[in-house]
């Protein structure tokens, strides 16, 4: 399966504008009875719960971001990418060449996905300074820079939380432009780690920013917070997308990452998107999980789903 390849327009940006950020308001209480409604409100079934848990796959970015890391591990991993569930699982359920939607890694693990995959899925980097985005910022855009030239095609960047925390939400425009612009043909996903934002408000004004500076996915969180995706932070960022459809015309991804590790919470999540941004979003080029054990738990139901049988987790390795 070749990699991931959209037929929409690439966010193109706005230019900053203070009173836009300013404007963003935020019904806490009433954001969080909503988010609390969903795992309640959907209810999925034999064929249909596999065709969605088949659907969560597609849309994986595959990770491993681990001091340990080693090329071993990368091409293990891709190779699982390539082939996330046993091959009699997914003739059972007629999907043979399901893939997932990219790997994701460290800089220095680009080549030996690159080669792995040799173009048959994304290759995905983290980079300025992740998790905590602090290095100088010169060296975070030659980062985006030498992971892009060692043929990485989406680039996972970090924000800087401290203009949030302040408010310094031009500051934030400028260096997030400028990061998009370092990515060159590369696609770029702003992890705003909204667990350390503080506010749904703060969250919301983040992603409006990132997304006029020209994001093309936002993404929660870097997966090392104390606390990474959750519900109510989700809802707020698909609406502020949704608001920022109707300003520009554009459509920009969501990624939902750290703590989706189970096939159920991955159901409910796929639930919001197709409630708040509808079908179109559903797809590899404008939804991802940042994921590793999510996929060994979905091969676990489906291996559920054709046998009758639960299997042991161990059954079901990541890499």
């Amino acid at each position: 399966m070749s990699a991931t390849i959209s037929d929409l327009p690439r966010n193109a940006g706005l230019p900053f504008d203070i009173a836009l950020v300013e404007s963003v308001r935020v019904n806490t209480p009433a954001t969080m009875r909503r988010a609390a409604t969903i795992p309640a409100r959907r209810s999925l079934k034999k064929d249909w719960q596999a065709a969605w848990l088949a659907r969560a796959i597609s849309v994986i970015d595959l990770t491993t971001l681990a001091g340990d890391d080693t090329e071993g591990r990368v091409r293990r991993l891709c190779a699982k990418a390539l082939q996330p569930v046993r091959p009699d699982l997914l003739d059972a359920i007629g999907l043979p060449d399901l893939t997932v939607g990219a790997v994701c890694v460290y800089h220095e693990m680009v080549p030996a996905a690159v080669e792995a995959l040799r173009g048959r899925l994304p290759v995905a980097a983290v980079s300025t300074g992740f998790p905590a985005g602090l290095s100088p910022f010169h060296l975070r855009l030659r980062e985006i820079e030498e992971s892009v030239a060692a043929g990485a095609t989406e680039i996972d960047i970090v924000i800087s939380r401290r203009h949030v925390l302040t408010g310094n939400w031009q500051a934030l425009y400028d260096e997030t432009a400028q990061m998009r612009a370092a990515c060159g043909d590369a696609h770029m996903k702003a992890i705003l780690a909204t667990g350390e934002l503080g506010t749904l408000k703060n969250v919301m004004k983040a992603s409006m920013v990132c997304m006029a500076a020209g994001s093309d996915f936002i993404k929660t969180s870097t997966g090392k917070e104390a606390v990474n995706a959750t519900l109510p932070v989700s809802l707020v960022m698909m609406r502020t997308i949704r608001t920022y459809e109707a300003l520009s015309g554009f459509k920009v991804g969501f990624k939902p990452a750290g703590g989706v590790s189970k096939a159920k919470d991955a159901l409910t999540y796929l639930a919001l998107l197709k409630d708040e941004l509808g079908d179109r979003w559903l797809r590899p080029d404008l939804f991802r999980f940042g994921a590793s054990s999510l996929l060994g738990d979905i091969e676990r139901q489906l291996e559920h789903h054709v046998t009758g049988r639960y299997s042991a987790a161990c059954r079901h390795a990541i890499g």
